[in-house]
């Protein structure tokens, strides 16, 4: 638990040590892959004697056409393998993102929240919003009609009761 600090001489110590290991092991690496190629070439390629005669030279293209064709086969073998696999990895992605996509949503509780504390909620605290519906409506003028005389509606209706009121609306002298 008690843990002491590095002093930063220890750490400088420390870091410089690691450096030239670390470099070390990078020489090393870097002589061993020189004669990994050179034992590779060795086994592989043989040192090219160039013939005299046609002949010779014809059999040694036809030799490494060859040779070349073999690699090409070796070669396509390996990128259809590599593609099989990129696709099967594909496939799997696919099938992982479906199944974290499937769940059980859980049922939902009704909340009761004034349309304050809604948007206190979807604004976070820093907003203090109130909700004034009547704010941002516009400012609209009604039109003042011509008011007409208001008398007593018993009288209108007794007026064009009976037959003398239904002449009078057809003749117009009461609309």
């Amino acid at each position: 638990m008690s843990e002491k600090k590095m002093t930063s001489s220890r750490r400088h110590q420390l870091k410089s040590l690691m450096l030239s290991i670390a470099k070390g092991l990078l020489e090393k690496e870097a002589s061993q892959s020189v004669t990994d190629k050179a034992t590779y070439m060795s086994e592989h390629c043989s040192d090219i004697s160039l013939p005299s005669s046609l002949q010779e030279l014809q059999e040694l293209c036809k030799k490494v056409h060859h040779e070349i064709d073999k690699i090409d086969e070796e070669r396509y073998d390996l990128e259809a393998k590599v593609k099989k696999g990129d696709k099967e990895i594909e496939d799997l992605k696919i099938k992982v993102i479906d199944l974290k996509g499937k769940f059980k949503k859980p049922a939902l509780r009704k909340v009761r929240l004034s349309a304050d504390q809604m948007l206190q909620a979807l604004l976070g605290s820093k907003h203090k919003v109130s909700l004034d519906l009547r704010a941002n409506l516009k400012q609209v003028k009604k039109e003042t009609k011509e008011e007409t005389e208001v008398g007593d509606w018993r009288k209108n209706v007794e007026d064009k009761a009976g037959m003398d009121g239904r002449k009078k609306m057809f003749e117009g002298g009461e609309a």
